[in-house]
This record gives C-alpha cells, sequence and structure tokens, in this order.
C-alpha cells in the first residue's frame, strides 16, 4: 500500500476506536468539539468513514490528552492545523508550553517517588530487622 493509498483508506468509527483506544462515544465528542483537522467523510447511510491520517491525528490528540493537555489547547491546536501553513510558530509555542507543564509534572513525580522510595526502605529495613519500632503507630 502506498503512502496515497494509506491516506485515503476508509475505516469505521469501531475500527478507529480499537486503532485509537477511544471510545466509540469520545470519538463522535472530539468531532463535535471540532477536534478533527479534516470532516469526518460519510458514507449514503450516514456512518462515519475515517482515513489512516484521522487515525494519526487522532494518536496525537489522545497522547496530548492524556499528558494532560487541557481541552481548550488542544481545539485551538486542531483550530490552527486546520488553518494550514503560515501559523507553525504559534503552534510551537502552544506545544512547548504544553511540554514544559509535562516537564514540571514530571519533576514533580520524580520527587513524589523519592519520598515514597525513601519510606519503603525505612520500612524494608525495620522489617527486615523484625522491629516495627519507629514506624508511625497511630494508637500511641
Amino acid at each position: 500500500m502506498t503512502t496515497s493509498e494509506a491516506a485515503v483508506q476508509s475505516l469505521s468509527i469501531g475500527e478507529v476506536a480499537d486503532r485509537t483506544g477511544l471510545s466509540v462515544h469520545a470519538l463522535r465528542f472530539y468531532e463535535r468539539e471540532g477536534l478533527l483537522v479534516g470532516p469526518v467523510q460519510r458514507t449514503s447511510g450516514g456512518r462515519r468513514r475515517y482515513t489512516s491520517s484521522d487515525v494519526e491525528w487522532l494518536q496525537i490528540c489522545v497522547r496530548l490528552r492524556e499528558s494532560g493537555m487541557p481541552l481548550a489547547d488542544l481545539k485551538h491546536f486542531a483550530e490552527l492545523v486546520r488553518h494550514g501553513p503560515g501559523n507553525e510558530a504559534e503552534r510551537l509555542q502552544l506545544l512547548d508550553t504544553h511540554r514544559q507543564r509535562v516537564d514540571a509534572q514530571i519533576q514533580a513525580l520524580e520527587e513524589c517517588r523519592s519520598v515514597i522510595a525513601w519510606k519503603v526502605d525505612i520500612y524494608a529495613e525495620h522489617l527486615a530487622r523484625g522491629e516495627a519500632d519507629g514506624l508511625w503507630d497511630p494508637t500511641t
């Protein structure tokens, strides 16, 4: 299959749900909210048909949402992409701002993980010695 053939591959909403991990309900929501970069094609019977390009875009959207990108920012990003060339600097700024938020979240989680690892070590050490002394006891 060539790249152009892959771009026009027609997929049902169920197939797209399987490929993206989104529910059928979520796919309809993404369409209603204007999160797709192109219109979803319909069969003569009104059933949605997606292209592999739609799937690729949705996979990006899933990762952006999973990483905490606000829905408003994702909508704005999709709008910029729909408008085509000429706004790449604004797209870059939006993505870079989000990356900075993700980096801050990662840093905060690493700090949390460090505290948890420290407490795990304390408990493991006490249990290895057969001592519970020094571990928090709410009854004392």
